[in-house]
């Protein structure tokens, strides 16, 4: 009798999972753990301290810098190819098994801004509490120099981030653990607690958002699979949190 080749995969599937973490999201989460202690540790209250998103790498020399980012940017999406990479030598298409995909372009589109629509509102107001509570940083959405390409940039940071987020931490890590034997609940915490960790140096607050926002986004994926939808929403919130931060910030002192 042949063996069901899932089967035999699994511990190469739990190896696997441990390694695309420790290379991606994982490894930020271990860094954000240990700056969430040095913030702690320093005296200072963190509502008093700031959070720098997408700062500028050399300020003074703008085509350099612009350079800067956008190598960044490509990089920083590798681990997203990387897990569709490994999905497809097991599940082909990686990008229909978990609805990254233009099967549904309507649904998905409209679909996407509803979740940023009933996320972000409450985020905002989240955000606003915990600083006002002392448990988050100030966050500075975007460190970029004012140039033509600020906001290109922070637009294409905002899809870098949903890709390597959604993908990962939805898409992948969904159908590895599902294959390891997981049930659905620990599946749907252990992916929210870990996209929660990587947001740790933004404070409590952005740890809680984040992992509410996981969960939810983990139920709409366990409904429709689907992570396109998620990775438009996501996209979205994040460009409102850059590109408003940009425009914003000079001429709103609560931000």
């Amino acid at each position: 009798m042949n063996e069901n080749p899932l089967v035999l995969g699994r511990p190469r599937f739990g190896l696997e999972v441990l390694i695309v973490l420790a290379i991606s999201l994982g490894q930020s989460g271990v860094y954000s753990v240990l700056r969430i202690i040095e913030r702690m540790t320093r005296g200072i209250a963190l509502n008093q301290q700031t959070s720098t998103l997408n700062p500028s790498v050399t300020p003074d020399r703008p085509w350099l810098d612009l350079t800067y980012q956008v190598v960044g940017i490509a990089f920083a999406v590798v681990p997203a190819l990387l897990v569709l990479y490994l999905l497809n030598l097991t599940d082909p298409p990686a990008t229909r098994r978990i609805g990254f995909d233009a099967s549904k372009p309507g649904f998905d589109a409209w679909f996407g801004l509803v979740i940023a629509a009933g996320i972000g509102i409450p985020g905002v107001g989240l955000y606003l509490v915990a600083k006002a509570i002392g448990v988050n940083t100030q966050v500075q959405a975007s460190g970029l120099s004012e140039h033509w390409w600020t906001i290109p940039v922070l637009i294409l940071a905002a899809a870098q981030n949903a890709v390597l987020e959604e993908v990962v931490m939805i898409g992948y890590l969904f159908t590895r653990l599902a294959q390891l034997g997981w049930r659905v609940p620990a599946i749907l915490i252990t992916s929210a607690a870990v996209r929660g960790s990587y947001h740790l140096y933004q404070g409590w607050g952005g740890f809680v958002g984040n992992v509410i926002m996981g969960v939810i986004f983990g139920l709409i994926y366990l409904r429709w699979r689907r992570v396109l939808p998620l990775v438009i929403a996501h996209t979205l919130l994040d460009i409102a949190a850059f590109v408003g931060y940009s425009l914003l910030a000079p001429h709103l002192s609560w931000l």
